[in-house]
């Protein structure tokens, strides 16, 4: 059986990629060198502005953590829509190498794998095995815009 492409798993999915999020400094969304790809790291936008902003973490005025996985995801589709621009598909995607996320997390708030599982969880929806990659979760401070999640991506490609 054919491994089914990343073009027509997010279409099963129901999934359509946004435009490529506009850089908010001095920087483009993706680079290649050789047959790598970086993606810049990407907010959570959804039609141009984030669904949320703040800290994660429990209590009032803070983003769940369950809301903030949500983000992760929408970071990594995103990333996909760079990769895409980049790249002219994701079927050229032969594997997802690395995942880098970063948290603005409340100081108590420790569950950032669990967080950037979003992004992880998603990237093996669409790319099933070539989905598995190695990853850094990361607490911060505060990310730009005051978003709660960023997600970078590495990939290979052919």
């Amino acid at each position: 059986m054919a491994a089914v492409s990343a073009e027509a798993r997010l279409a099963e999915l129901g999934i359509e990629l946004p435009d490529v999020a506009a850089p908010v400094a001095a920087y483009v969304p993706a680079v290649t060198t050789g047959t790598l790809l970086f993606t810049s790291g990407q907010l959570p936008f959804v039609a141009g502005a984030l669904p949320a902003t703040g800290k994660v973490g429990d209590g009032d005025g803070r983003v769940s953590a369950s809301d903030a996985k949500e983000y992760a995801r929408l970071c990594a589709l995103n990333a996909l829509a760079a990769v895409k621009a980049e790249l002219g598909s994701l079927d050229r995607v032969t594997r997802v190498v690395k995942v880098v996320g970063f948290v603005a997390s409340d100081p108590a708030f420790t569950g950032q794998p669990g967080i950037v599982n979003g992004a992880s969880e998603f990237l093996g929806e669409v790319f099933a095995d070539a989905g598995r990659h190695a990853r850094s979760a990361v607490g911060v401070a505060v990310l730009p815009l005051d978003a709660p999640v960023e997600i970078e991506l590495v990939v290979e490609f052919a």
